[in-house]
């Protein structure tokens, strides 16, 4: 395997192994929001919801489009959208509270 992979692989991985990213994700996942509106759902600082969505932007995995004086943030449609239902779907059908008990 080439270390560009390896590098991509860590880098998407990363991300979704901050327990900030991975709550914003969740919430993303039921509706586009604002900094603001992630930050009080959240209960964390605008300022570490900004530094997060900046890296999640990064990778493409959280995009964002200009409303009036607001950016309003949402998950990659194409890519993200499908790859959390095939984890939900794997979760659901090989994980069922097993994970935890792996540790």
């Amino acid at each position: 395997m080439k270390s560009n992979s390896n590098n991509t692989y860590h880098v998407f991985f990363t991300n979704l192994a901050n327990p900030l990213k991975i709550n914003i994700i969740i919430n993303l996942k039921e509706k586009e929001k604002n900094v603001t509106e992630l930050s009080k759902e959240l209960n964390v600082e605008q300022s570490k919801i900004s530094h997060a969505l900046s890296s999640l932007k990064c990778c493409n995995i959280v995009q964002a489009k200009q409303k009036g004086k607001q950016r309003i943030y949402f998950l990659n449609k194409k890519t993200i959208i499908p790859m959390l239902k095939l984890i939900d779907k794997h979760a659901q059908n090989f994980c069922r509270g097993k994970c935890l008990e792996c540790k």
